[in-house]
C-alpha cells in the first residue's frame, strides 16, 4: 500500500458509495444488488464461477449478462475502458486521484435507493438495451409470459424477430433473467461480435461456437477429443453437445443466439448451421439428453437463404414478432417520464411521425421530459440533420451509401403510393433496418420520418 492510499484508504464500501455517487451525477441508476455482489467478488479477486456459487446465481448469467453491463457502467464513470482484470487497479487509481485533488465524495449511502426514488431521478439517455432495473421499460406482458412458459418446456425453441431497435435485446435480457431464476445455465452469443474470418468455413465456425459455449458454461474445452474429420464437423459438433456439454450439467441450458441474421450474409455457413439447430430441436423429441437445451434465436429479418422446409429452424418452435408501440403504450411511457398526455393530441402527432417505433418514441419522450425542446420543434426538425434523430438517420444513410442498389430500392418505395414489389434480398435488408415493412411480398415505407428524410437525401432514380 502506497503513501497516498494510507492517507485515503480505498475499501470496498468507499468504492461502492463513490461509484453510486458518480452514477447519480451522470443520470444513471445506482448499482443494483447483483452488480454489487459481482463488484465485491472482483474486488476480492474471485472468479465469476465462485461468486455465482456463493451467491446462488448461474455462472453464465453473471459472466455473460450482468458483468459486461457492470463493467460498461464503471467504464462510463471512469471515462476509460475497464475490464475484470484491471477493474480494481483502475478504481483505486481513479478514487485516489479524486481524493488527493480534494474532490471529496460525500458519505451519503445511496446504494439502497428504492425503485420509487429511481423513478423520480433524472432518467438516463435512452440508448441500446434497457437494463433490468429500469423504470422506463414498457412490459409486453403477453409476449413475455409466452416466452417464459415456452423455455420451461424440454427442448424448447423460441424465435424472436423484429427490425433493429425494436426491443429484441431488452426482451432477451428479461428472458435470460427469468431462466436464471429457474437455475438454468445461461449462454448468450451475439453473432455481431464474430470476427469475419470465423465465417470462412463451417468447420471453423462450429469450433468457435462450441468453444465459446464451453467457456460460458465454465467447462473445459475438449474439442479435439470429439472432432473427427472422417464423420464431419456437424456430427462432431452434435456429439460434443450431446456426449460432453449436456452430459456434464444437471440443469437446462438456455442458449440465446442474438443477431442471427449476421449468418444470413454467409450462405455457406447458414446452409449447414441452421439445419443443425433444427436437428437438435427434433432430437429433443427422441433423446432425453437434448431436453436440457432451450434455444432462443433472435434476428432482425426473415431468412433469405433458401433452406429445405424440413431442415429450417425458422418454421418450428414458438414465433415471437415484436411490433411498434401502440398508442396506449406510448402514453404509458410518457407517464413514466412524468408527461401528462391525457388528451391524446401529443401522442397522435408523435405516432404519425414515428409510427410508434420504440426507440424513436423513447428518444422523443426523453427529450420532451428534459424540457430542451417542444413537441412542435421536435417534429419540425425530426427529419433533418439537426433534429434528435440525426444520428439514427445518418447511420441508415451511411449503410445506403455503401450499398447503392439498396438505396435505389428504398427510393423506389418512397416514390410509390402503394406497396411495391422489390428484389427479395433488398426487401429483407430494408425490413431488417426498419425502413420498410413487408406486406406479403411487397414493401411499404414504415413511417413519415423516413419518407421526409430520405426524399431529401437520396438521389433521384
Amino acid at each position: 500500500m502506497d503513501k497516498e492510499e494510507n492517507l485515503y484508504p480505498i475499501n470496498l464500501d468507499f468504492v461502492l458509495k463513490a461509484i453510486n455517487r458518480k452514477l447519480l451525477e451522470i443520470d444513471c441508476p445506482p448499482l443494483n444488488n447483483v452488480e454489487r455482489i459481482i463488484l465485491q467478488g472482483i474486488w476480492n479477486y474471485k472468479t465469476y464461477n465462485l461468486v455465482a456459487e456463493e451467491a446462488g446465481y448461474s455462472p453464465g448469467y453473471l459472466s455473460n449478462v450482468v458483468a459486461p453491463e457492470l463493467l460498461r457502467r464503471i467504464s462510463d464513470v471512469l471515462g476509460q475502458k475497464v475490464t475484470k482484470k484491471n477493474c480494481r487497479a483502475k478504481l483505486k487509481t481513479y478514487l485516489t486521484s479524486k481524493a488527493t485533488s480534494k474532490k471529496t465524495i460525500p458519505s451519503q449511502n445511496v446504494t439502497m435507493l428504492s425503485s420509487d426514488i429511481r423513478q423520480v431521478m433524472s432518467p438516463r439517455f435512452p440508448s441500446g438495451a434497457i437494463s433490468l432495473d429500469s423504470p422506463f421499460y414498457i412490459q409486453r406482458s403477453d409476449i413475455e409470459k409466452q416466452v417464459y412458459a415456452e423455455i420451461e418446456k424440454p427442448g424448447a425453441l423460441v424465435r424472436i424477430k423484429a427490425p433493429q431497435e425494436m426491443g429484441k435485446t431488452s426482451l432477451l435480457l428479461r428472458v435470460m433473467d427469468y431462466a436464471n431464476r429457474l437455475d438454468y445455465h445461461i449462454v448468450n452469443l451475439d453473432l455481431q461480435q464474430v470476427d469475419q474470418d470465423i465465417f470462412s468455413n463451417i468447420n471453423r465456425f462450429l469450433r468457435w461456437f462450441c468453444a465459446n459455449i464451453s467457456r460460458q458454461l465454465n467447462i473445459e474445452s475438449r474439442l479435439d477429443g470429439y472432432w473427427d474429420e472422417d464423420i464431419g464437423c456437424k456430427i462432431s459438433c452434435s456429439l460434443y453437445f450431446q456426449d460432453y456439454l449436456l452430459d456434464s450439467i444437471e440443469s437446462p441450458i438456455l442458449l440465446a443466439l442474438d443477431e442471427v441474421n449476421q449468418i444470413f450474409e454467409h450462405p455457406e455457413i447458414a446452409n449447414d448451421f441452421f439445419p443443425l439447430l433444427r436437428s437438435w430441436y427434433e432430437d429433443a423429441k427422441r433423446h432425453p439428453v437434448w431436453h436440457k437445451l432451450r434455444l432462443v434465436v433472435v434476428h432482425s429479418t426473415e431468412i433469405y437463404v433458401p433452406l429445405n422446409l424440413k431442415q429450417s429452424p425458422f418454421n418450428v418452435g414458438l414465433p415471437i414478432q415484436l411490433h411498434n408501440f401502440s398508442l396506449k403504450e406510448v402514453v404509458k411511457l410518457a407517464k413514466c417520464y412524468k408527461l401528462n398526455w391525457k388528451d391524446g393530441e401529443q401522442v397522435n402527432l408523435l405516432m404519425a411521425m414515428t409510427g410508434g417505433h420504440p426507440a424513436l418514441v423513447h428518444l422523443a419522450i426523453y427529450h420532451l421530459s428534459q424540457g430542451d425542446v417542444t413537441l412542435t420543434e421536435l417534429l419540425q426538425t425530426a427529419p433533418t440533420s439537426t433534429g434528435i434523430y440525426s444520428s439514427h438517420l445518418q447511420r441508415h444513410q451511411v449503410k445506403l451509401q455503401d450499398e447503392p442498389e439498396l438505396a435505389i430500392a428504398l427510393s423506389t418505395a418512397i416514390h410509390s403510393t402503394e406497396p411495391i414489389l422489390l428484389e427479395p434480398i433488398y426487401a429483407y435488408k430494408l425490413n431488417s433496418m426498419g425502413l420498410v415493412k413487408l406486406d406479403g411480398n411487397k414493401a411499404v415505407l414504415t413511417h413519415q420520418l423516413y419518407r421526409d428524410y430520405f426524399q431529401q437525401t437520396l438521389k433521384p432514380i
